[in-house]
């Protein structure tokens, strides 16, 4: 039997970015599911994505894109289920560590001078990727009309979600893992993701010229490293 590949989207997104691989992980006889990530804080939305953990039978790969890889290094702690932790240009904190902290480590994210804040009701503020930076920062290979598409769809991160520090041991400290980079990522610096794969022992590959939404610009190879995590993982 295949594993189940649950994929949790991060800030700035949401599951439809997904669709291209879900399409082939669904052609290649995997079973598939998206966990919707309220992006409210790590320890909120891991429960939800935990809860939907509880619900699979049989193994699973985790995927977290972004913002989500801090989530299912929460979600996956101590899960017998999940036997491999695929984070797509991810954050991947220890404990202690909040994911603001993270890209302000390492030079070169241009993530702050793209936000949009959005005060709310009870104080709290929804931060946006400013739509006229979206594509050039956030997805600069990806077609100019299918980023301001996703710049339109985008969903809010809670101003909390980035300063709240990880809890707990990580998964990704008992779990094997493996990391893509994309050369060119605007938001969390190649350095930065370097750092973090290698103190995860993840295994790494890099796509040159690849932006921050890599999975949507480059469906096919993200897609065979989910697989290889599969393979190597879960047979």
């Amino acid at each position: 039997m295949k594993p189940t590949i649950v994929l949790v989207h991060g800030a700035f997104a949401d599951s439809s970015g997904f669709d291209a691989i879900i399409r082939r992980l669904l052609a290649g006889g995997y079973p598939v599911l998206a966990a919707p990530n309220p992006l409210r804080g790590i320890a909120a939305d891991a429960a939800g994505v935990r809860a939907l953990l509880d619900s699979v039978e049989g193994p699973i790969v985790l995927v977290g894109h972004s913002y989500g890889g801090a989530v299912v290094s929460a979600a996956a702690a101590a899960s017998r289920q999940v036997r491999a932790l695929v984070y797509l240009a991810a954050f991947v904190p220890d404990t202690g560590e909040a994911v603001g902290e993270l890209v302000a480590r390492f030079p070169g994210s241009t993530v702050n001078e793209s936000l949009k804040a959005v005060p709310l009701p009870d104080g709290q503020v929804d931060l946006y990727i400013d739509p006229r930076a979206y594509h050039d920062r956030f997805a600069a290979d990806v077609p100019a009309a299918d980023a301001a598409v996703y710049a339109i769809t985008q969903r809010p991160a809670g101003a909390a979600a980035f300063s709240e520090p990880a809890a707990g041991v990580p998964a990704w400290a008992t779990i094997p893992s493996y990391h893509l980079i994309g050369a060119a990522d605007q938001i969390i610096p190649p350095e930065a993701q370097q750092f973090m794969a290698k103190r995860a022992g993840a295994v790494v590959q890099v796509i040159e010229g690849a932006s921050h939404l890599l999975f949507v610009s480059h469906p096919d190879a993200t897609v065979a490293f989910i697989e290889q995590a599969a393979r190597e993982t879960a047979g």
